[in-house]
């Protein structure tokens, strides 16, 4: 079986795109940068940190409803990961996990760690990628432990 790591995590904001990536062998999400839209170039920068990180596929949270169905929110993540798509420099896989909750969540490590809330603005993004990267590499992994069959 071929190789599927690293992965990539993004977390799409207006304003700020948070980014994780997995380590080599794809059992952890590591914090990577947070992409300020205003001030870079986002798909050329996308594409330097997959060909530096060796990335093989992509992960996006999608902000569905609480009651599980898209809306706006998610449309706006499917046009980037569309024009995504089209500027990638090599075609690579891309999954969207559902990513209700993963800022709150993302938020909440950071308050238990000590870290303010001034503080956590320049990382939030990053936390939230960390959060939508981590939910989907439980999902991709099997039970640690089977439960019997009796």
């Amino acid at each position: 079986m071929e190789d599927q790591h690293p992965v990539l995590g993004i977390d799409h904001g207006e304003a700020r795109i948070g980014l994780a990536i997995t380590d080599p062998v794809g059992i952890l999400a590591h914090p990577l940068e947070t992409i300020h839209v205003q001030q870079t170039a986002v798909f050329e920068r996308i594409n330097t940190l997959i060909a530096q990180r060796q990335v093989k596929q992509i992960v996006i949270g999608l902000p569905l409803r609480m009651d599980g169905t898209e809306g706006t929110a998610a449309e706006k993540i499917r046009a980037f990961t569309d024009e995504l798509r089209e500027n990638l420099i090599a075609p690579l896989p891309i999954h969207f996990i559902d990513e209700r909750l993963t800022t709150v969540s993302a938020a909440e490590k950071l308050h238990a760690a000590g870290k303010n809330a001034k503080k956590q603005k320049s990382i939030i993004d990053q936390a939230a990628a960390v959060e939508i990267l981590s939910d989907w590499l439980t999902q991709q992994s099997p039970p640690l432990f089977e439960e019997p069959q009796w």
